[in-house]
C-alpha cells in the first residue's frame, strides 16, 4: 500500500506538478489550497508526511503545522515547508513551530522526492517499526492499546505525553547523561538543530550522540529508536 504524502499550496500549478510527480514516483496523494482545508485532511486520512507552503489563506504553513504538532498522533509526523521565505529568521521560526526541513522556491521535483525519501526512512512509522525485544511479553503494550481500539502510534504518544517512566529493562543499553538527554528530546520529535538550541550543543555534536543511539540499541532511524527506548523504558 503506497505511503500517503499531503500537499498544501495555495497556487494550484505548484499543487498539481507536485501531486502528479509523487504520484508517478509511486506515493498516494492528497491536496488542498490552505492550511484549514489541510488539517481536515490530516485529521481524516492520516497522512504519513506533509508538503506545506507557508503563505496560504485562512490559515498560514506555520499555523497549519503548529496545530498539527499538538496531535500526540502526530508529533513525530515529517514536514518540508516550501517557501520563498529563506531568511534566518523564517527558518528559525519554522523549525520552531515543528518542520523537519524547508526548499525554497522555485524548487527542482527530484530535489523534493529526494528530501522525502530520506524523511520517510528517518522517520518510518512506528507501527510499522521491527520489534526490538529480545524476549516476547505475554501481552505487549501495543497490542493492549489495539485491544482499546487506538494505534500503536496513539500508544507511544500517549506515553510520551504523560511523562511515565519505570526502570530500564535489564536488556537496555547503559547511556550517558548527555545520550539520555539527546534521547528524551529525540522522542519529543525534535529535529537536530531544535535538541542542539536546548541542550547548547552544536548539530554535528548532537548528529554524533543520535548516531550512537542507533548504535547502541541497533535502530536504523529515529522512529525504531523512539520504539526501542519506548519498550526498554528509556525515556521519562
Amino acid at each position: 500500500m503506497p505511503l500517503t504524502i499531503l500537499v498544501a499550496d495555495d497556487d494550484f500549478a505548484t499543487r498539481l506538478s507536485i501531486t502528479d510527480y509523487l504520484e508517478i514516483t509511486g506515493y498516494s496523494v492528497i491536496a488542498a489550497e490552505n492550511g484549514k482545508q489541510a488539517l481536515g485532511l490530516v485529521e481524516e486520512f492520516g497522512p504519513h508526511l506533509i508538503v506545506t507552503d507557508i503563505t496560504m489563506p485562512q490559515m498560514d504553513g506555520y499555523e497549519f503545522v503548529r496545530r498539527v504538532r499538538t496531535r500526540p498522533a502526530f508529533r513525530l509526523l515529517p514536514v518540508i515547508f516550501l517557501t520563498e521565505r529563506t531568511s534566518t529568521e523564517e527558518r528559525i521560526r519554522g523549525y520552531q513551530m515543528g518542520c523537519d526541513n524547508y526548499l525554497a522556491k522555485p524548487f527542482e521535483l527530484p530535489e523534493l522526492g529526494a528530501v522525502i525519501r530520506s524523511l520517510l526512512d528517518r522517520y518510518a512509522l512506528i507501527a510499522q517499526a521491527p520489534s526490538r525485544s529480545p524476549e516476547p511479553e505475554p501481552m505487549p503494550a501495543e497490542a493492549r492499546s489495539r485491544a482499546n481500539g487506538r494505534s500503536e502510534t496513539d500508544f507511544l504518544s500517549q506515553k510520551l505525553e504523560t511523562g511515565a517512566r519505570t526502570s530500564p529493562s535489564p536488556n537496555a543499553p547503559n547511556l550517558t547523561q548527555r545520550e539520555q538527554e539527546v534521547l528524551d528530546l529525540v522522542t519529543k520529535g525534535l529535529s537536530n538543530i531544535l535538541i542542539g538550541d536546548r541542550l547548547h550543543l552544536s548539530p554535528r555534536t548532537v548528529e554524533k550522540h543520535v548516531s550512537s543511539l542507533f548504535r547502541k540499541t541497533e535502530s536504523n532511524n529515529r522512529a525504531e529508536l523512539v520504539r526501542f527506548a519506548m519498550e526498554h523504558h528509556l525515556v521519562r
